[in-house]
């Protein structure tokens, strides 16, 4: 997938995906009044973002994270779209400053299935609750932040955000 895929408007109504559905129908309508208005407009589009908080509380994407170091007898070894919190600021700032960006950039920097994020982070943190069976499922798609990448882009290594992930949320109390 890349910059001219989009999420199915209808799909994410009848299936309740409503937070899909908003930042799909968030973006469409600010393309759309650029186009009205001359304004430049150029949007960024992570997808799972993960690393360190900022605040106390949690977002949904730390808490994908969070649910699965306290325990899933099973899981789904889907393939998981990460990118570090940081990275993402990293490429706004790219979008913001670089004249030559436009349109809209997929910021995703690490495909990893489930299976195989569990044994890096059992390598890292032997001690949580991590999934005990992983059962085979859909065909994954893939995205690209090439586009991004040729704007100057790039990314921290994935065990910088896991580590720093953890570490954030046992601060912040979350994790024992």
């Amino acid at each position: 997938m890349d910059e001219t895929c989009w999420s199915d408007k209808e799909y994410c109504r009848t299936t309740n995906n409503w937070y899909c559905l908003s930042k799909t129908e968030a973006e469409s309508e600010a393309l759309e009044f650029a186009k009205r208005t001359g304004l430049d407009v150029v949007t960024v589009c992570p997808n799972l973002i993960w690393g360190p908080l900022l605040q106390s509380n949690v977002n949904s994407s730390s808490l994908v994270l969070i649910k699965r170091l306290k325990g899933y007898e099973s899981l789904e070894n889907r393939l998981r779209m990460i990118v570090d919190v940081r990275d993402v600021a990293e490429a706004l700032l790219l979008a913001y400053e670089k004249a030559e960006a436009e349109g809209r950039y997929i910021c995703t920097a690490h495909l990893i299935r489930e299976r195989d994020l569990f044994d890096k982070l059992k390598s890292l943190y032997p001690n949580y609750n991590y999934p005990k069976n992983f059962t085979e499922g859909r065909e994954d798609v893939t995205m690209s932040s090439e586009k991004l990448q040729r704007l100057g882009w790039s990314f921290r290594p994935l065990e910088e955000t896991l580590i720093d992930s953890i570490e954030s949320y046992k601060k912040a109390g979350i994790l024992d």
